[in-house]
């Protein structure tokens, strides 16, 4: 996401207020992903699925912060920083979704190819972090491809909606095989779950293809314009605080209904 300014002075109230407002969404995602950890109700490893979800939606987010804020030119560690972790959403969102309407299912070695590009992506960004800071300076923003670059924005964008599709289509499954209350009122969390998930995240993307198209194609860096480079991050940070608004659910009173 473009810096838009960097002197403390030249930025307006509505710029500390996007500041703040991304930065209790990011706190929230942490939180809320720790408490999961400590969740006892539920399957636990669709628990801990939902956590590291957070997390790397959470730590994402804050990868935008830095960028906005412009705090990765001060401090130029910052900006390698290994919490950009777009690849990581789709699968675990789908694994959540699978392990929580069948508790049964038991990971297989054919599920490891799930976990290719994201721990490709974290795997890559760990050894640029690592790297001394005057290497990665002299190579600049193209050290970071393939993983941060259209590529990156191709596969984010493509996997996501293919995975919540999938993930969907295991909980239209389960509909047809309901026994107990407690099922039935977990597919009815799940769908809409996933129903107001993928309406954001299909927001979020067409802020992601319009920047992309405009750029490449136009030559209009859209990210020069602040209400859409605002908005832009505000799309992300919705997709964000749907997934804590989901976890908060079912940590306060969904645990009652779906213990």
């Amino acid at each position: 996401m473009h810096q838009f300014l960097h002197l403390p002075g030249q930025h307006s109230i509505f710029y500390y207020a996007l500041l703040a407002l991304l930065g209790l969404v990011a706190l929230q995602a942490v939180i809320t992903g720790f408490l999961y950890f400590l969740k006892k109700s539920g399957e636990k490893r669709a628990n801990a699925l939902y956590a590291f979800l957070l997390f790397s939606m959470g730590g994402t987010l804050i990868h935008y912060l830095l960028q906005i804020t412009g705090a990765d030119q001060f401090f130029p560690q910052l900006a390698f920083l290994p919490v950009y972790a777009t690849l990581s959403f789709p699968p675990l969102l789908f694994y959540h979704i699978k392990i929580s309407v069948y508790p049964a299912y038991r990971f297989r070695a054919t599920d490891i190819k799930h976990l290719l590009l994201p721990g490709g992506q974290l795997i890559y960004f760990w050894i640029i972090f690592l790297s001394p800071l005057t290497f990665k300076m002299l190579l600049g923003r193209q050290f970071y491809n393939p993983f941060y670059g259209a590529m990156e924005t191709a596969l984010y964008l493509a996997t996501s909606f293919a995975y919540m599709y999938f993930g969907y289509r295991y909980v239209l499954q389960k509909r047809r095989q309901l026994r107990t209350s407690r099922e039935v009122q977990l597919v009815r969390y799940l769908s809409r779950f996933v129903q107001v998930l993928s309406l954001l995240f299909a927001i979020h993307a067409l802020f992601v293809l319009t920047d992309f198209i405009s750029f490449e194609f136009l030559h209009i860096n859209l990210r020069t314009i602040k209400p859409y480079a605002a908005l832009g991050i505000l799309s992300f940070a919705a997709v964000v605080s749907w997934l804590n608004i989901y976890g908060a659910q079912v940590l306060i009173w969904g645990r009652k209904v779906l213990r």
